[in-house]
């Protein structure tokens, strides 16, 4: 297997559950509830939740019904302000509340969104709506994914939350950095698109997110290698995750399943290819032995993760909404601030389409595969 590893530990979702009570439910503890100024959003976990394996569903992407003038997105009159964070990858939207868009302004959010690879909202309501609103807002754009093993707000388990305790002591006990460039849930059969994320608790400074652009990662390399990589596919894995949380005291939810994508992925509403590997959950190129895979794998990411000329940071600030597209990007959180902070965060993760090389194949059916090994 590929020398990667999932690095989740209760660093940033924090599994360590200090109540329980006649339901079976997993909390933080009372004095961390207390505390938290957001805590309808605070973690918890149903050790008698359970889903059943996601089968799949013809998905058509929201921004292949939208106007490329972006007329409902960015209305004419309104005081909107936009600007780039790169040339290439990222902008920065002011004055375009989210909340208050129509169905025609959800599709030309996912399409700019396509288009720039991640898009930061400033002075956005949409926390303050509650976490039943997230997962109405989210369905537009595709079925609301649930995550197997992460905790979610209390009757809202759509949303996957991001928790890092107040009282986590030495982040860096066991590693020298956190940096860890990651597409969310590649292992399931499909992977999410238009992706939402909002830290309705967080360090005064601090805690940035990083983002890749693996369409520029894939245009930067030679066209010699370009057509070696075109016909490879890459296992993705989900069993390093849930092997995690069982031993941490977690829960897994759902079965942990293992597919196979194409190593480079066709973009449905661009047309961009783009590298579709990661380092938390891709284990193997399929068609190679062990040590070319371990090579090849190794010299892409290093390649996604060190190469910071195509690469974007997204600065938080309170009422911010990060929106990236999980096909073009990948993303890494940023630990740099005192451990006495929590950070407290929620992601909305529509699922999109199978991930293809030639979209001849697009919603072609397929068949999630189950993990049938001795590790879980």
């Amino acid at each position: 297997m590929a020398p990667v590893r999932y690095s989740n530990p209760n660093t940033v979702y924090s599994r360590v559950h200090d109540e329980n009570d006649e339901e079976g439910l997993l909390t933080v503890a009372k004095e961390l509830t207390l505390k938290s100024s957001n805590p309808e959003y605070l973690p918890t976990w149903n050790q008698n939740e359970k889903y059943e394996p996601l089968k799949f569903q013809p998905h058509i992407d929201a921004g292949s019904r939208a106007d490329p003038k972006l007329p409902n997105l960015f209305k004419k009159g309104t005081n909107y302000i936009k600007k780039n964070i790169t040339p290439k990858l990222g902008s920065e939207i002011y004055d375009v509340q989210l909340s208050q868009l129509d169905d025609a302004g959800k599709d030309e959010l996912a399409l700019f969104v396509a288009q720039r690879g991640v898009v930061v909202f400033r002075n956005q309501d949409l926390a303050s709506k509650g976490p039943g609103f997230q997962t109405e807002f989210g369905r537009h754009f595709g079925p609301q994914h649930i995550h197997p093993t992460s905790g979610a707000p209390k009757g809202h388990p759509e949303l996957h939350i991001v928790y890092r305790r107040p009282d986590v002591k030495d982040l860096f006990e066991h590693r020298t950095n956190l940096v860890g460039f990651h597409s969310d849930v590649t292992y399931e059969l499909q992977p999410p698109g238009t992706t939402f994320l909002a830290i309705v608790e967080g360090p005064e400074s601090g805690g940035d997110t990083l983002f890749a652009d693996t369409v520029e990662a894939y245009n930067r390399l030679s066209p010699a290698l370009q057509q070696r990589l075109e016909g490879l596919h890459v296992l993705h894995s989900a069993v390093e995750q849930a092997n995690f949380s069982r031993k941490n005291g977690g829960v897994v939810k759902r079965a942990p399943v293992q597919n196979i994508h194409p190593l480079v992925r066709t973009h449905p509403v661009t047309g961009q290819k783009a590298l579709f590997v990661n380092q938390g959950f891709s284990r193997k190129i399929v068609e190679l032995k062990e040590e070319e895979s371990d090579n090849l794998l190794t010299f892409l990411l290093n390649h996604i993760a060190n190469s910071h000329d195509l690469q974007a940071r997204a600065k938080w600030e309170p009422n911010t909404v990060v929106v990236w597209d999980n096909r073009r990007v990948n993303h890494s959180a940023i630990l740099d601030w005192d451990t006495s902070e929590s950070r407290l965060a929620y992601r909305i993760t529509p699922q999109a389409e199978r991930p293809v090389y030639d979209l001849k194949d697009l919603n072609k059916p397929d068949e999630n595969h189950l993990y049938d090994g001795p590790d879980y």
